[in-house]
């Protein structure tokens, strides 16, 4: 098994599988994510595209030695069996519609073999339970299946992969409390614009041995420099789900770092990288790799050469660390996924009450769930 380097790309960037600026052709888009020139580690999900992703991935990963590269897969929203509902996407493996603990095992093989059949390999160095609801953070048979996997050599680590929004604390860590003897990775949002709430997880992470993959290191692009106020956004870009606001308030907050970044001779984006990979736990950063619309726009080409030059050794010092932590603070900014004290009304795929189990996960953490998991900020 090859470890994670300490950036990586995702299948996600590019703008083809998940709606981020320009889609790239696929000549552009196989170059972009196929591994050398300083990153070895590519991350796929099979729901992307219904498989596409991986297919391009695969393309990518073609004629290139497999001791030269970490391949991470994702499993575990059914495009096979499921149908799509609307924005919230497919359902996951563990929906009591599709079927019951009984079969959880015979999926997770199956939706394992089919990525890996697409990615043109035999085996992925670590595999992700993606996006679960909270059967999947609980199941004993939803591990076992997991473990499973590993042991059969499809696969040479699990983890577990929360979101797409950010949340999951309680559950994350009680996940990794339940399944420790099963799950070694673990990948989560985490950037000096939205230091919470992952940062109550890490501890957690840490105790247990789970390492950190962190996702959206760019904070929609404001780490690549180039989304200033008054930017164009294509019409079905993932980006204008966000507050209004968030550009502006971005940029103003990425002013006040690039001191720190122009002291360490670092760009914005490298800046990001070091901040995140100095947190305990994290062994990876994966920014989302955006071709921005107009003539004028970066390439993605530099924004590639430019995460693959990120130092892998830390030069920021604690000094730093804490003012970048204070600069970026997001605490309170957003209603949470997974079990939190706002959960109200039905339980649902990616939210639900905070259960007396939730309670005790918290209690032995020392995490006030009123005080560190509610939305405060208007």
């Amino acid at each position: 098994m090859r470890q994670p380097s300490h950036v990586a790309l995702g299948s996600w960037s590019g703008g083809r599988f998940m709606h981020f600026g320009e889609p790239l052709d696929d000549d552009r888009l196989t170059t972009l994510l196929r591994p050398g020139g300083g990153i070895d580690t590519i991350l796929t999900a099979d729901v992307y595209g219904k498989g596409a992703a991986d297919l391009t991935v695969g393309r990518a990963l073609a004629g290139v030695p497999r001791e030269d590269y970490c391949l991470i897969g994702a499993i575990g929203h059914d495009f096979y069996d499921g149908e799509r509902r609307g924005a919230k996407g497919f359902p996951r493996l563990t929906d009591p519609e599709l079927r019951g603990p009984e079969a959880y095992g015979d999926y997770i093989r199956m939706a394992t073999e089919r990525s890996l059949e697409r990615c043109g390999v035999d085996r992925f160095d670590i595999l992700l339970l993606h996006n679960p609801d909270r059967i999947g953070f609980t199941s004993e048979a939803v591990w076992a299946g997991m473990a499973a996997v590993r042991d059969e050599g499809l696969t040479g680590a699990v983890g577990v992969a929360p979101g797409p929004a950010n949340g999951y604390v309680l559950d994350v860590i009680g996940c990794m409390e339940r399944f420790a003897d099963v799950i070694d990775y673990g990948m989560v949002i985490l950037n000096p614009f939205e230091p919470w709430p992952v940062e109550m997880v890490l501890p957690a992470a840490e105790r247990h041995g789970v390492q950190l993959i962190t996702r959206v290191a760019d904070f929609g692009g404001i780490f690549h420099d180039d989304v200033k106020p008054g930017h164009t956004f294509a019409q079905y870009d993932h980006r204008t789900y966000r507050p209004e606001g968030w550009v502006e308030q971005g940029v103003a907050k990425l002013e006040q770092l690039r001191p720190i970044a122009d002291r360490h001779g670092l760009t914005m984006l490298q800046l990001s990288c070091q901040w995140v990979l100095a947190q305990p736990a994290v062994v990876s950063a994966v920014p989302t790799l955006i071709q921005e619309i107009g003539d004028d726009a970066r390439p993605i080409e530099d924004k590639r050469a430019e995460l693959a030059a990120s130092p892998a050794a830390s030069v920021l010092t604690p000094e730093d660390l804490a003012e970048i932590r204070r600069i970026g603070d997001n605490t309170g900014c957003m209603l949470l996924k997974g079990g939190t004290p706002d959960h109200d009304g039905d339980e649902l795929p990616d939210s639900w009450p905070l259960t007396p189990e939730l309670a005790a996960i918290a209690d032995r953490w020392s995490i006030d769930p009123q005080a560190k998991l509610q939305m405060t900020m208007a």
